[in-house]
This record gives C-alpha cells, sequence and structure tokens, in this order.
C-alpha cells in the first residue's frame, strides 16, 4: 500500500493514503445518508485521529471536483454522496479496515445526533449586568413545549457549561425537573442513578 499523505495527528491504526481519506469520505457519507458539512465531515475525522486536517480538505475537493460527492440540494455548506461516490464505497469498503469504518460511523452517528438534539433542545445565553442567564427549552413537537426554564449563573464559563450539560441529556434534565416537582420516590431514585452514571 503506498503511504503518501501527511501523518501528523493520526494515531496508529489512522489512514496514511490519500486514496483511503477519499474512500472512507464517501463510505461515510453513504452509510450515515445525512448531508453533512465540510466542517463536520473534517471534525469526524480529525478528533478521531484518522486522518491529517490538511489531507481531508484536498479530499474533499478532488472528491467534489470529480463529483462523487455534490453539494446539498436544500443547503449548499452540506455534502451528500454522488452515485459515482456511492460506487466507490461500495466496491472499496472492504479495503479500508474494520475498527476504522466502525470508528467513523459511530462518530458521524453520535455528531448527527447532537445536532438532532440541539436544534430540537435549544439553550441560549443572555449576558446581563449582573450575569448570564441560560435559557433552556425541550420541545415536544407540533409547537409543544415540555419544559422552559432561565437559569442564571454569574459568569460566562457556568454559563457555558450549563448549556453543554444540557444539551448532552436534555431527557435527563426532564425526567429530574418532574420528578422532584411531583414527588415521585421512585422517579427521583431513578433520575439520581442515572445523574451518578459515569
Amino acid at each position: 500500500m503506498k503511504f503518501d499523505a501527511f501523518t501528523a495527528g493520526v494515531e496508529f491504526g489512522g489512514l496514511r493514503s490519500k486514496d483511503d481519506i477519499k474512500l472512507l469520505i464517501c463510505y461515510m457519507l453513504s452509510s450515515v445518508a445525512q448531508p453533512l458539512t465540510k466542517d463536520e465531515i473534517v471534525s469526524i475525522l480529525q478528533e478521531n485521529s484518522l486522518a491529517n486536517y490538511f489531507e481531508i480538505n484536498d479530499a474533499l475537493s478532488d472528491l467534489f471536483g470529480n463529483k462523487n460527492i455534490i453539494h446539498y440540494s436544500k443547503d449548499s455548506s452540506k455534502y451528500v454522496i454522488a452515485e459515482s461516490g456511492r460506487l466507490i464505497a461500495n466496491q472499496l469498503d472492504t479495503s479500508l479496515p474494520i475498527s476504522v469504518r466502525e470508528k467513523t460511523l459511530s462518530a458521524a452517528i453520535n455528531l448527527l445526533a447532537k445536532i438532532k438534539r440541539e436544534s430540537e433542545n435549544t439553550a441560549t445565553i443572555k449576558k446581563t449586568n449582573a450575569g448570564y442567564y441560560v435559557s433552556c427549552n425541550i420541545s415536544g413537537g407540533n409547537d409543544l413545549d415540555l419544559l422552559n426554564i432561565a437559569l442564571f449563573v454569574p459568569d460566562s464559563k457556568q454559563a457555558e457549561l450549563v448549556k453543554r450539560n444540557f444539551q448532552e441529556n436534555p431527557n435527563l434534565i426532564y425526567s429530574c425537573m418532574l420528578a422532584l416537582l411531583t414527588h415521585n420516590s421512585d422517579l427521583v431514585k431513578e433520575a439520581l442513578e442515572n445523574i451518578s452514571e459515569p
């Protein structure tokens, strides 16, 4: 196998071939069947130390230039797999190590779940003279809010922490609030167990 890609930031088991990086991008877009932005693709591969940042960008440019990936019709900032890219992924995906394929798919699915959570359950930070308000909203769909709270915190670091923790697990926040407000001891116990889990 020809190792022709920069490897800075790539862990053992990551990709060291330009063609493998292109193949992995095609495989990922074909497998998740969801449009992804350039930043999301780079984030998935780079944060998992699967490929070098510059090589990922070069691969995306080549794939787009060869029409293996195309812009999503509803949002030109996102890419989808083209038929030629899907053929590449289907014919050659077994040449990629299974650990790389599994790691990439897991990271992509987690990212898509995070995006969905954050779009459905919003948290916004508003600065005031005294500190910050973090407004958290859990949507029930169809213009229905299940929970809408605003929490005051004194500084931006705490505001960001509250926002991040809320968006990571809005269901747990909802369960805890419901348990406390209904004095349901079984639900309180279950919520506390969920909080203490790593």
